[in-house]
């Protein structure tokens, strides 16, 4: 048996406050006066007190990143382009924000050191050189986009991820205070992702010893913190940081499910948000995780969250067609939700009845 060698974040730190020490962990990477990027969310953008705190030296240079839509491909390839144009090279880019940023700050790490277009590299092991030098600050928790191996982008023709051993950040900031004051609903469609990742890892026909140590740890935080505490603390921040990297951990070396799959099709249609998007789906999936979606709607129930209902009312045969295929194309996830024999069990049929419910 032949056993993956994946990789992982280089260097990770976490503490309350401890993104204060970005400009003491960017000083050895820098190279002559090539500029450090900051990908910022563009939720920051008017903040001046958490401008002020990004350590900005010589040409280093802030971009404000547009998460309205999830990353395209052609969103990508123009801040690469614009950076070259402007700097030539970089000495590194750093996301500070959800996993839309982080996503976006990996991309364009590799893009500065390999050709063509990123829509090229949409796919398993098709990166070919390692990207510039990359960090990942979350601001907010569930999505595992600090330690996973994709980047995911919408491209010309998919919704797939940039998968690769040249993805992973070199290195993470974890500091609980930036989650804090998140919206409600934003924080929980987020967090989802996380307990959903879970769900999908502990029942999947990849799981092993490894994914399941960290799938199980994720899985108690995520309901100690949306079933037993009664209000938002530190502590909640925390433990919910905590439990989007083992989360991440988990899918590292398994897959995520039927959750996903479907809720890429979504995303590229309709440009549903990853976290509401899986969320969506998840609330109609008893039949493959029926003791996972009792626990959801009990969270759901207990937070007072909306589930949006009935967003694929009113397609067209081409529209849903064109969420199947998209959908079909994650073979991984469909192989670890149903097992090798998945294009017998999951048929365009049964995948457009399911699209239908939502």
């Amino acid at each position: 048996m032949k056993f993956r060698n994946f990789k992982m974040v280089d260097y990770v730190v976490f503490g309350r406050g401890c993104f204060d020490q970005l400009d003491e962990i960017l000083a050895p990477k820098r190279k002559g006066d090539a500029p450090m990027i900051f990908f910022v969310d563009h939720f920051f953008q008017g903040n001046d007190a958490f401008a002020k705190r990004v350590p900005v030296r010589g040409k280093d240079k802030i971009i404000y990143i547009d998460v309205t839509d999830e990353p395209k491909t052609k969103y990508v390839d123009k801040v690469r382009d614009q950076l070259k144009a402007e700097f030539g090279e970089v000495s590194g880019i750093i996301g500070i924000g959800g996993g839309s940023v982080m996503d976006m700050a990996k991309a364009v790490s590799l893009m500065m050191k390999n050709p063509g277009s990123s829509a090229d590299y949409q796919g398993w092991d098709l990166v070919k050189f390692p990207g510039v030098y990359k960090v990942g600050i979350p601001t907010i928790s569930g999505t595992g986009a600090e330690v996973s191996r994709t980047c995911v982008l919408t491209g010309p023709t998919r919704k797939l991820g940039m998968n690769s051993d040249f993805t992973p950040f070199d290195q993470i900031v974890l500091d609980p205070e930036l989650i804090r004051g998140v919206p409600k609903n934003q924080m929980f469609y987020t967090a989802m992702d996380c307990y959903i990742h879970c769900i999908e890892s502990l029942t999947g026909t990849y799981l092993n010893a490894f994914s399941r140590s960290y799938g199980e740890e994720s899985l108690r935080l995520c309901q100690e913190v949306f079933l037993q505490k009664e209000q938002w603390d530190d502590d909640a921040d925390e433990k919910l940081m905590m439990a989007s990297y083992a989360g991440g951990m988990s899918i590292a070396y398994s897959q995520v499910g039927v959750a996903h799959a479907v809720s890429y099709g979504l995303a590229y249609l309709l440009g549903t948000k990853h976290g509401i998007g899986n969320c969506i789906v998840f609330d109609k999936l008893e039949e493959f995780y029926p003791e996972g979606v009792v626990e959801f709607k009990e969270m759901v129930k207990k937070h007072n969250i909306d589930i949006p209902q009935g967003i694929t009312k009113g397609l067209t045969d081409e529209q849903f067609n064109i969420m199947i295929d998209v959908s079909l194309g994650m073979a991984p996830l469909w192989e670890n939700a149903l097992g090798k024999d998945w294009k017998e069990k999951m048929t365009r049929e049964r995948l457009r009845a399911l699209y239908e419910r939502l």
